[in-house]
């Protein structure tokens, strides 16, 4: 499936990453960074997104059936309905493939909405939830 090309991908570059140690290969040891970052990211993603999915007959989509982040998100945006349009309006700014995340500062903290390009993962914040942006999310 599509996360398993990512998991193959990162597997085949930390491979590569292994062998370039061994024989000191630095220009490799550096070129592979890029390949374990996008499929990395790609399956730290992924693997966020499916944990995030639930069928509407289990609570899925339903803000109510969890309180705490409907308060958080009500005091940081004044509505959910308002949040939803920073969402969107966010999201929809991402030029090209990327992601869109609600994330927090940590425990109890602050929520906020940010985006990654394509598979980058979200960094110095935790991801409470994220958005696939890419185009073959849609089809």
């Amino acid at each position: 499936n599509h996360h398993q090309t990512y998991v193959n991908g990162l597997n085949a570059a930390l491979e590569a990453q292994k062998k370039a140690a061994e024989a000191n290969d630095v220009p490799k040891l550096v070129s592979v960074q890029q390949a374990i970052k996008f499929n990395g990211g790609g399956h730290i993603n992924h693997s966020l997104f499916w944990k995030n999915l639930a069928p509407e007959k289990s609570g899925g989509g339903k803000i109510d059936q969890a309180p705490v982040l409907k308060a958080a998100i009500e005091q940081r945006w004044g509505s959910f309905d308002k949040f939803k349009d920073a969402f969107n309006t966010t999201l929809l700014g991402i030029q090209g493939s990327g992601w869109g995340w609600l994330v927090t500062d940590g425990p109890k903290g602050k929520l906020d909405i940010t985006t990654t390009h394509d598979q980058d993962p979200v960094t110095g914040a935790a991801p409470v939830f994220g958005v696939d942006m890419w185009e073959h999310a849609y089809y």
